[in-house]
């Protein structure tokens, strides 16, 4: 059998028009003030930091601000580039100087704090790969839920350019794409996601230290987490769905924090014969966060929509104003039918 040479498929073409204009209006600016949602993840990280390396090297002062700060695990990414989050008074000034403005990971006005104030004023692009909802906030933008991660649009863009990426901004990419896939678990895995990871290991990316600096320091405190969420695991009596509800107390109890929560979906989730696993979080007594994560055909980002919530067919979140036991009863019977209707499917099958 004859072996092709792994290279990185062409995009669609349905991308490459705007993708073009994004490159050109980004360009053409002196200053670029680069954004993401509420809880910046990795991907909206990657992808910032892949693009601001890259508009950098060519001249373009670039700032990025965030409506909230990114966590410890992922400051390692924002060693090199200028960072600031909306309540620093130090964000003001590249704000107002701002000649675009690029929104990464993220197409919903309320993720981005006060910040589709300046984006009126200023204009700039939009580069996201979540479902489509509801008009661009600017133009040009591409929103492609093909892709497996905004991290892949950011790839395609740098692409266009003739020269080779760098180590750190393959570094970014390596980041917005392991850590959306789930380390490549993920069904929106692709062949191209895997040729992409090659070329950004030719770059100089390491993924062991990659790995290490994301994944490899538990706390203590993340393990009393752990073990709490364990103790915690329910089963949906009439349907193969299974959750973890933590109250609003359970960081003092443990001492943890905020970003040991990211993960804890997984273990409900991977629970042997569970079609949805769900994460419920008490921000107060009256304030849920709730995490949805489907194994298979249930598209959790219908019901998160129902209940004002939003994100991917197979991983999506709501924040809910009633208590933690009235999340667990609204979000378990509003999925409740979707999952039935999959189990339908599967026994006729």
């Amino acid at each position: 059998m004859r072996f092709r040479p792994l290279t990185v498929p062409a995009p669609p073409v349905s991308r490459l028009a705007a993708l073009r204009e994004i490159r050109t209006r980004l360009q053409n600016a002196s200053s670029v003030v680069l954004t993401t949602h509420v809880n910046p993840d990795g991907d909206g990280l990657g992808s910032m930091v892949a693009l601001a390396t890259r508009l950098r090297n060519k001249g373009v002062e670039v700032t990025i601000v965030t409506p909230s700060r990114a966590p410890m695990s992922l400051q390692f990414l924002l060693a090199d580039v200028p960072a600031f989050i909306t309540d620093d008074p130090a964000s003001s000034d590249p704000l107002e100087r701002a000649d675009a403005i690029a929104v990464l990971d993220t197409a919903e006005p309320q993720r981005l704090g006060g910040l589709p104030t300046h984006l009126e004023r200023v204009g700039g692009v939009l580069i996201d790969h979540h479902p489509v909802v509801g008009d661009a906030l600017v133009e040009p933008s591409i929103r492609d839920p093909s892709a497996c991660a905004t991290g892949e649009l950011v790839f395609d863009l740098l692409s266009l350019d003739d020269c080779s990426l760098n180590c750190a901004e393959a570094e970014a990419i390596y980041v917005a794409l392991v850590t959306d896939t789930g380390s490549f678990q993920f069904s929106n895995t692709s062949s191209r996601t895997h040729a992409i990871v090659a070329e950004l290991i030719d770059a100089g990316v390491d993924p062991g230290a990659m790995y290490r600096a994301l994944y490899g320091g538990y706390t203590r405190g993340k393990l009393a987490l752990v073990s709490l969420a364990l103790e915690n695991l329910e089963v949906d009596p009439l349907t193969p769905i299974a959750w973890v509800a933590l109250d609003h107390r359970a960081l003092l109890d443990t001492g943890a924090t905020g970003e040991d929560m990211e993960g804890l979906v997984e273990y409900p989730r991977r629970l042997k014969g569970i079609e949805v696993g769900l994460f419920f979080r008490g921000l107060s007594r009256d304030r849920t966060k709730v995490s949805l994560r489907s194994n298979d055909g249930v598209n959790v980002s219908e019901v998160a929509q129902l209940l004002g919530g939003g994100g991917h067919a197979k991983a999506s979140g709501i924040v809910l104003d009633v208590g933690l036991d009235e999340a667990v009863r609204t979000v378990v019977e509003e999925l409740r039918p979707h999952v039935d209707v999959l189990i339908s499917s599967k026994e006729a099958d």
